[in-house]
């Protein structure tokens, strides 16, 4: 823990640099398909920062995190098993010190079932993306279907964090800080249940 804790402390750092759209980017990118900790932590600094740049920095953080996600599939499509079907020694690495095998057989059984709707749920909601993104790519998903859904849900999620800050300043950061993914959830879980609701209807 005393190591994530370092990484929060050092990414919040570069909200008082003038890199820190370029940092933003790079640690979105990284985030979709190995860093430990969202962007989110540092676009919400760079946003209070400069309450007028708000949007650009989502913008910034949607293009590295879409790049990241592409990046992560091409991991999983072409790295991640051999000819013969046999996990790589990256894939090893990873399953050692990041998620098990388990966990990339539970999502690809949910690629089977729910293929966009999986996607957007990693996107928006505080599950962890880069097992989506890379699990996409060995899998095989469609990667228009994959990329459109990546779109949505990651330009959602930091927009609208954007546009918080934009409209309520500091006051809103405790308030995201608390309780923004349990809202991401429900909002998820309602907008996917309506969607199955209305298919059933019809």
């Amino acid at each position: 823990m005393n190591i994530v804790k370092k990484i929060y402390d050092w990414m919040l750092s570069w909200g008082d640099s003038r890199w820190g759209g370029w940092a933003l980017f790079f640690f979105a990118l990284a985030e979709s398909s190995f860093f430990p900790i969202p962007p989110d932590v540092l676009l919400i600094a760079l946003c209070l920062g400069v309450v007028a740049k708000s949007f650009r920095y989502a913008f910034i953080c949607l293009s590295g995190s879409i790049i990241g996600a592409m990046i992560g599939y091409a991991i999983g499509f072409f790295l991640w098993q051999n000819p013969s079907g046999e996990y790589t020694a990256l894939a090893n690495w990873f399953f050692q010190h990041v998620f098990s095998v388990e966990s990339f057989q539970n999502v690809g059984a949910l690629y089977d079932k729910y293929n966009f709707w999986i996607v957007f749920t990693a996107g928006f909601t505080p599950l962890p993306y880069k097992i989506f993104t890379i699990s996409g790519g060995l899998f095989h998903i469609n990667f228009v279907m994959f990329i459109i859904a990546s779109m949505v849900s990651r330009g959602l999620r930091f927009f609208l964090i954007a546009g918080l800050i934009w409209k309520f300043g500091a006051p809103i950061k405790s308030f995201i800080d608390k309780y923004f993914n349990l809202l991401a959830i429900a909002f998820t879980v309602l907008l996917i249940g309506s969607f199955f609701l209305v298919g059933k209807l019809l």
